[in-house]
């Protein structure tokens, strides 16, 4: 299938039928399940960030938002509790070895449940079910850290899915995520990515959810969030780069 042209979304609803852009980054990252799609990193990067700029990505797998942040120029630390690579630093996103206010931008993709295996370390977040509230105690301490470290005037984003598993009670993980990000942040908007996870391409698995009255996850949230410096005054500066700007504004015309 022919790969989606790099352009800014527009729109709510995004859909990327390949998982990443190039075949640097395919290569990359195929050996990495649930690795971010680097079209999502992109566009966010091209919209809440500009050249030179710090992004953070406190659990980053395979580093997808460490590649597209330094192909665009912008700077960029990862941390994760089992790095997959050297430019990836050991630490809990609950407790990141960085300074207050020094990102730019902050980009989470935390665990969905314990759908994937993870590293089985006792401290990981994705040994924890989504049923239960230790899940989301742990994930609030992430989103504190996240407020800890990103600058005043700057964006964040979450990206992530609910939790259906049959004979169990459905999660959802996302309005609970979304609740405490507001506890720490202003809301921006609300992006739904469709999801092409493999499972959705076999019959068997529709045939299923057909025959026991349930649905697939058919989509992730995006959670875009602001933090502001003064909760009383509603102003959301613009980060971009006047030249990406017309750059992608001549894509329409």
């Amino acid at each position: 299938m022919a790969k989606p042209e790099l352009t800014i979304e527009t729109t709510t609803l995004w859909d990327y039928p390949s998982q990443h852009y190039s075949k640097r980054l395919e290569k990359l990252h195929r050996d990495f399940e649930g690795a971010t799609p680097a079209y999502i990193i992109w566009n966010l990067l091209e919209r809440y960030t500009r050249p030179k700029d710090l992004v953070v990505d406190p659990m980053c797998g395979s580093g997808t938002t460490l590649d597209v942040a330094r192909e665009l120029g912008r700077r960029a630390l990862g941390y994760d509790l089992a790095p997959t690579r050297k430019d990836i630093f050991r630490a809990d996103a609950r407790k990141l070895p960085l300074e207050d206010g020094k990102a730019d931008f902050v980009f989470i993709d935390p665990p969905y449940s314990t759908h994937i295996k993870y590293s089985g370390l006792p401290e990981c977040i994705g040994e924890l079910s989504a049923r239960e509230g230790e899940y989301f105690a742990a994930m609030r301490d992430v989103i504190r850290e996240a407020d800890r470290v990103l600058r005043f005037g700057r964006f964040m984003a979450l990206y992530v899915s609910d939790s259906f598993e049959k004979g169990k009670p459905f999660a959802p993980i996302g309005f609970s995520l979304f609740s405490i990000l507001q506890e720490f942040f202003t809301p921006v908007d609300i992006i739904a990515v469709k999801r092409h996870n493999v499972k959705l391409k076999k019959k068997h698995w529709h045939r299923a959810a057909i025959e026991h009255n349930y649905f697939l996850r058919g989509f992730h949230y995006l959670f875009v969030m602001y933090k502001l410096k003064d909760k009383n005054k509603f102003v959301i500066a613009d980060r971009r780069s006047q030249d990406e700007v017309r750059r992608h504004i001549q894509l329409y015309n």
